[in-house]
């Protein structure tokens, strides 16, 4: 796995490549999260979206259609015939506005199924809430996702959790039974708030909060640092994990690093 930045990764299992939420604007450059709300990225990217294997890319996983998840550098720099796994209603938009003509979305519960050569990877769309009350109505619906990579055996031998852009609400308790053995968590973190002090991602508390929740086997803090309305450092989350016990379980990648990911171990 590497680390692009926000919550872009670059996913190799076996003979399948996969990309999250890809987001390539440069620093400086606005991201559009609609209703006239745009965003400036204080980051750069690990990865330009033309040194992207793109060749190798078996599919794009999209937990939403928001500005600093798939951007107009993404439009333009990805084959239009890529499998995209997303929501209703970014899939919708994707094909519709975009012409991303192999856009699925994905029910919450939904699974989707890849293969590649012997490496098969079944996706799975999980409940996320992107804001609280009334105002989620404001916001693109957000999906989590689960990545279970095998073979076509059959057999799982890899269990990845993406959060996507959700709050800590009760549906997501639902995961944590339906799913007790993940081996990786990815979580999107930041504590975005929105102008009226609106937060709409988890912050340090809620990131911790969802540890204690699935207790994932270990787990990669992402989408943080890289946005001026991103309000909650790193550090503050990996302070509150630790003060939580959960030091063991937290896995570093900067930008532009690899991390390799097992069932049993994380390097």
């Amino acid at each position: 796995m590497r680390f692009i930045g926000n919550a872009t990764l670059l996913i190799r299992y076996g003979d399948l490549t996969l990309l999250t939420d890809p987001n390539f604007l440069h620093r400086g450059q606005r991201a559009h999260l609609g209703y006239g709300l745009v965003s400036r990225r204080v980051t750069e990217p690990a990865l330009d979206v033309t040194e992207l294997p793109h060749e190798d890319l078996d599919a794009v996983v999209l937990s939403h259609l928001h500005g600093d998840h798939f951007d107009r550098v993404a439009r333009r720099g990805l084959d239009h015939g890529l499998p995209l796994l997303t929501t209703p209603h970014g899939a919708r938009l994707l094909k519709g506005l975009y012409g991303f003509r192999r856009a699925t979305g994905l029910r919450t519960w939904q699974r989707y199924t890849l293969y590649h050569g012997d490496s098969t990877v079944r996706v799975t769309s999980l409940p996320g809430r992107h804001a609280p009350g009334p105002a989620r109505f404001l916001l693109p619906p957000v999906m989590g996702s689960l990545l279970e990579f095998g073979d076509r055996s059959g057999e799982t031998r890899l269990v990845l959790y993406l959060s996507g852009d959700t709050l800590m609400y009760d549906g997501l308790r639902e995961i944590a039974a339906r799913y007790p053995d993940i081996h990786l968590a990815v979580l999107h973190l930041g504590g975005t708030t929105l102008p009226g002090g609106l937060v709409v991602t988890m912050d340090a508390e809620q990131g911790a909060d969802l540890l204690d929740l699935l207790r994932p086997r270990r787990a990669l803090p992402v989408h943080y640092d890289d946005y001026t309305v991103f309000r909650s450092p790193l550090e503050d989350f990996l302070a509150e994990a630790g003060r939580r016990g959960h030091d063991t379980r937290l896995v570093r990648c900067a930008p532009g690093e690899h991390v390799i990911v097992g069932a049993e171990t994380t390097a």
